[in-house]
């Protein structure tokens, strides 16, 4: 999709699966609201954390590929109403003037590449400039306890399809057919309990709930996708002690929307000093991927990336 093969491909997204690569890639992607597009024929993935869609060049084919998708289907645990009108026809409808609040933090570490930092204030005056009220904010809810608690949801959902896995398979699932971290992960999933499990889908949903309260001030909120541009290849998995402490660092914004259920898109407004794309995170009202369609399409317009050339 970067270089332009395709118009778009599917991804998914259980703590930044989708708004990752396109921050990367210098793509559009908009990860929908929970319940948006079905799992069927499972019930949920990762406690209702992961979702389906897709990584696009455009917001235009990102909206027609949401209509296509987003098909409630007999059974489904979550359940949204649908959209009043298609999002491909919102592409194109003025946003309005909404009230969007930024902040420059970084979620789950210290702090913001420098280079990220200022995309997100420069991303702050250009909705300021086209109309939007835009004030700096404060994420309420106790994001530590979120983060152990998903740790826990994800990590015992790994175990889960390596018990599936070995079932179809007629045989366990070894440390020689996965990756390291993978197993890992199935290690420490073996070892939560039911009652850690429901306890960590409790935590979740406060944090869900505290974060909802900002929404009843701000139609979206603003941030950087990703704490830094691109990685080398390799980077995360240099020192596996720390591991966790190079992933929230590169990836300290996207997780938390995962666990509210939110709609949350990346898109492609910057550029680093080395040439490298950075996405700047919007997020939505509950269910309310309409108002993000509308805003990417006018950020499109304003500051179209099809036919950009990186700075030298």
């Amino acid at each position: 999709v970067g270089p332009g093969i395709l118009p778009g491909a599917h991804a998914s997204d259980g703590g930044g699966s989708i708004r990752t690569p396109a921050s990367a890639c210098g793509l559009f992607g908009m990860k929908p609201s929970r319940g948006r597009v079905s799992f069927a024929p499972l019930g949920e993935g990762w406690g209702g954390a992961s979702v389906q869609h897709a990584v696009t060049r455009s917001v235009r084919d990102s909206a027609v590929l949401l209509d296509i998708a987003c098909q409630p289907q007999a059974g489904d645990p979550y359940y949204l109403a649908a959209p009043s009108r298609p999002y491909a026809d919102e592409v194109a409808r003025p946003p309005g003037s909404l009230r969007i609040g930024f902040t420059t933090a970084a979620l789950a570490s210290d702090a913001l590449d420098p280079e990220c930092a200022q995309a997100v204030v420069d991303a702050a005056k250009l909705c300021a400039s086209l109309g939007h009220t835009v004030e700096e904010v404060t994420l309420p809810g106790n994001l530590a306890a979120m983060q152990q608690a998903a740790g826990d949801v994800i990590a015992a959902s790994v175990a889960a399809t390596f018990d599936a896995e070995a079932e179809r398979r007629g045989r366990p699932v070894t440390d020689a057919d996965v990756e390291m971290l993978t197993w890992a992960m199935a290690q420490r999933g073996a070892g939560v309990t039911g009652a850690s499990y429901v306890r960590g889908l409790a935590a979740i949903h406060a944090y869900g709930r505290a974060v909802a309260a900002l929404f009843e001030t701000y139609d979206v909120l603003l941030l950087s996708t990703l704490g830094s541009p691109a990685i080398p290849i390799g980077h995360l998995h240099e020192d596996l002690r720390r591991f966790s402490e190079r992933l929230f660092a590169f990836m300290p914004n996207t997780q938390a929307f995962n666990n509210t259920g939110q709609p949350a898109m990346s898109v492609p407004l910057a550029w680093s000093k080395s040439n490298l794309p950075i996405g700047l995170q919007f997020v939505g009202r509950m269910g309310d991927e309409a108002t993000l369609f509308r805003l990417a399409g006018q950020l499109e317009v304003a500051k179209p990336w099809f036919n950009r050339v990186a700075p030298i």
